[in-house]
């Protein structure tokens, strides 16, 4: 399945993702305008690519991944860095040599620009380049076959109107990994953190959920696809807050990780993360759940049991640490210490045992001295993080920091730091890896090998890719024949040999969840 770090390296390296193949509906024409999506950035962007998607098959659009068929060019679009913006400049002057050759006797291509993007330069891009039609943000996609019908008219069309309760909850994107192995479920859009770095408050908007019930009916429409892994997703998903309904007003609101602060006062009332995460875990046994991202803040003890709990939650957490500098987190508007991160560090490695820990580092940050930059690396040696997101600062307007404080460290120095930071968690990574050596991992399979078609590759429970010989294998139940392991099916495997990245092993059995658990 696709995970978060080939996406951040690919939106990184600002390559486009052409969208995975869809059967078009039965009964499509061949007439119908045929509309080829590509996407940029975050994992929130694949996932609102399929909202986009599903929205324009409702309006009788075709969907089409070669794209010299396309009548309309749609490109979900990332502000985060400025080098993610600046791919999609460089594919627009690719799209304006491919409009100029388009045959007079064909409708005229429409080319739109979706997302962060759209939202934070709506008149430059409307006004640079002629050559873009539509221009939307991120809720604004149910407005897009209005958008594009105008377009068709010549003149160019723009919605980037944020909204204080868009989820689409209504719209079940049509959204698998190639396999159909994992899949991924908005549940809540917008940020109301303020971080001085961020942009994405004022590119996604305020913080709003979508409404537990229809997050459980399209989990449990995934679960009877055959999905084996889940990943519920938001700018700041453990933050959840359902107020869909009157009597979840009056609900306690739980407490913040201790130490943690806001900038914003406590939101009374909502059915919260935990509730959620409990009812999704109860839907399939043999369905993973996972969720992405969260904020350190909102981790009250209830998520820990749950993730201890439950079987089907995975025992791996992601915790955006940003620094390791108290001075600089607190220019970074976190809300914590370093202190009280690594007590929250703590707390989760003791109530959730064999936890695997991910984090997101900024490097260069406004006014972040030699010093600074030395507690961020001591910090990533003490917690040991098993999979690591590290970038160089990137200042974006409208945020804090761009109208308070100087982007004052040199790019010559914010490489450096940038390269220290990643050979230090590679170190790191390399030795926590090397501790499962010798140990059983249960993989989720998720297909062959990139390297090898003799091999499997798939992830165990703490998200680390695991590689291992495509064999006949016994079933641990003995209630299947000996077989291969397919995507989607359980697999022991004992880890023999780890580096930073990847784990790989001879393979025991074909298993199951719930069998896994219970022998462990």
């Amino acid at each position: 399945g696709p995970d978060l770090r080939h996406f951040l390296r690919a939106a990184a390296a600002g390559q486009p993702r052409p969208s995975p193949e869809l059967p078009t509906e039965p009964g499509s024409t061949s007439g119908a305008p045929k509309v080829y999506l590509e996407t940029y950035g975050c994992q929130m962007n694949v996932n609102d690519t399929e909202i986009a998607w599903a929205i324009l098959q409702r309006s009788g659009y075709a969907r089409t991944k070669e794209l010299h068929e396309a009548d309309v060019v749609l490109l979900v679009t990332c502000s985060v860095r400025e080098k993610a913006e600046q791919a999609i400049w460089n594919r627009l002057q690719h799209l304006k040599a491919l409009k100029a050759r388009r045959p007079q006797a064909r409708a005229r291509l429409r080319i739109g620009i979706l997302g962060c993007m759209a939202e934070r330069l709506k008149e430059e891009i409307l006004h640079r380049e002629k050559l873009v039609d539509v221009v939307a943000g991120p809720d604004a996609y149910r407005d897009l076959p209005r958008l594009l019908a105008v377009a068709e008219s010549g003149q160019q069309a723009a919605n980037v109107l944020l909204s204080l309760d868009e989820t689409y909850a209504d719209i079940l994107p049509v959204q698998t990994s190639a396999s159909g192995t994992t899949a991924f479920v908005s549940i809540m859009r917008g940020c109301d953190n303020m971080c001085s770095y961020c942009i994405v408050p004022f590119t996604r908007g305020r913080e709003r959920s979508r409404p537990i019930a229809s997050i459980l009916q399209e989990v449990r429409m995934l679960s009877d696809q055959g999905v084996k892994e889940v990943t519920l997703l938001g700018q700041n998903v453990n933050s959840f807050r359902d107020v869909s309904e009157v009597q979840f007003q009056s609900v306690a609101a739980p407490g913040l990780s201790r130490g943690f602060s806001t900038v914003y006062k406590a939101k009374p009332g909502g059915l919260r993360f935990s509730h959620l995460l409990d009812q999704v875990s109860r839907i399939d046994p043999e369905m993973r759940i996972r969720f992405t991202s969260p904020h350190p803040k909102d981790f009250p003890d209830e998520v820990l049991q749950l993730i201890q709990e439950r079987h089907n939650i995975c025992k791996q957490l992601h915790l955006p640490a940003q620094s390791g500098s108290t001075r600089v987190l607190e220019a970074m508007r976190r809300g914590y210490t370093r202190e009280t991160y690594l007590e929250l560090v703590h707390h989760v490695r003791d109530s959730v045992p064999g936890v695997s820990l991910s984090s997101d580092f900024i490097t260069g940050f406004c006014g972040e001295t030699e010093e600074d930059h030395q507690q961020t690396v001591s910090l990533l040696r003490e917690v040991r993080y098993n999979v690591g997101f590290l970038f160089a600062y990137s200042m974006r307007q409208k945020t804090r920091a761009y109208h308070r404080l100087q982007d004052d460290v040199p790019a010559e120095v914010k490489k450096r730091r940038l390269e220290q930071l990643i050979a230090t968690f590679r170190e790191e990574a390399a030795r926590a890896n090397a501790a499962l050596v010798g140990q059983a991992q249960l993989v989720l399979v998720e297909g062959p090998s990139k390297r090898s078609a003799s091999e499997l590759c798939g992830r165990s429970d703490g998200n680390i890719k695991v590689i291992f010989p495509d064999t006949e294998l016994e079933d641990a139940a003995e209630c299947r024949a000996p077989g291969r392991a397919q995507p989607g099916d359980y697999v022991m495997v004992k880890v023999t040999s780890a580096s930073s990245q990847t784990l790989r092993g001879v393979p025991l059995c074909r298993t199951t969840l719930s069998r896994a658990a219970a022998s462990h």
